[in-house]
C-alpha cells in the first residue's frame, strides 16, 4: 500500500453524525481548503514515517471535536498542531480560522512527546469524529459498525509503518489493539482524561525512560 490509496481510503469513509477533517468542511471554523489542507498534511507525515523506524503508534479512541475535527491529527489540538508537524520536518498552516482551541487530553499526551526524541505515529480505532446528533461540537465513542472500518484502516496503517509497538490509550484502544496488531507487542497506559492523567504520566514516564526531573515538570 501507497500513501495515497491510505488517504483515499480515509477520505472514502462516512457515517451518520461523524466529522471527516480529510473531505468534510466545518462553515464556523474551517477556511475554504481546509479539507484539502488535512489531507496533504496527512500524506506528508505517513510518508515522512514511513521512511523512518518507527518506534509506536500511540493509539487514542475517536477524534475530539476541539482536536483532531479542527486539525485532521489524532491527539493534537490547534495548540500543538504546529509542534506536531515540525516532529516530521514540516511547517504548515493551521486549518482553522480565529484563536487556537486547547484540548486538556492533547495538551497532557503533548507534554511528554516533547521530551520523546524517538519517531512516534498518533492515530486513533475509529479516525474521525463522531458526535451527538444534532450537535456536531460535541464528543461521543464510536459505534460498532464505525469501530470496524476504523480497525480495517488501522490493519493497513500498522503494514505500512511497521512500527515496533503500540502504545493503546485506554480501555477501547486496548482492545482493538490486541485484536488487530498480531505479533506486534502492544502496551496499555491509562487515558489521561477523567483523573488518568497521573497514571498516564507515570506509565508512560516508565516506557521511554523519562527522567525525575523531566517527569516531575509534567506533574
Amino acid at each position: 500500500m501507497k500513501a495515497e490509496q491510505f488517504v483515499k481510503e480515509i477520505c472514502s469513509l462516512s457515517f451518520e453524525n461523524t466529522f471527516n477533517p480529510y473531505s468534510d468542511r466545518c462553515d464556523i471554523y474551517d477556511y475554504f481548503d481546509a479539507p484539502q489542507m488535512r489531507r496533504a498534511l496527512l500524506l506528508k507525515i505517513l510518508s515522512a514515517a514511513n521512511s523512518v523506524e518507527v518506534d509506536s503508534i500511540w493509539i487514542g479512541r475517536d477524534l475530539g471535536y476541539r482536536g483532531g475535527r479542527r486539525t485532521g491529527l489524532a491527539l493534537t489540538d490547534d495548540v500543538h498542531f504546529s509542534h506536531h508537524a515540525e516532529r516530521w520536518g514540516m511547517k504548515v498552516d493551521r486549518p482553522t480560522k480565529g484563536q487556537a482551541m486547547p484540548e486538556r487530553t492533547a495538551a497532557v499526551i503533548w507534554s511528554v512527546l516533547t521530551l520523546i526524541s524517538s519517531p512516534v505515529f498518533l492515530w486513533n480505532v475509529f479516525p474521525l469524529h463522531p458526535y451527538e446528533a444534532g450537535d456536531p461540537f460535541s464528543n461521543r465513542a464510536h459505534n460498532a459498525k464505525e469501530r470496524i472500518a476504523g480497525e480495517e484502516l488501522l490493519v493497513l496503517l500498522i503494514e505500512f509503518l511497521r512500527p515496533k509497538r503500540i502504545i493503546a490509550i485506554g480501555n477501547d484502544a486496548e482492545k482493538t489493539a490486541r485484536k488487530i496488531s498480531g505479533n506486534l507487542e502492544v502496551i496499555k497506559v491509562r487515558h489521561p482524561s477523567y483523573g488518568g492523567q497521573t497514571d498516564f504520566l507515570k506509565q508512560t514516564h516508565q516506557i521511554y525512560t523519562i527522567s525525575t526531573t523531566k517527569q516531575a515538570q509534567l506533574i
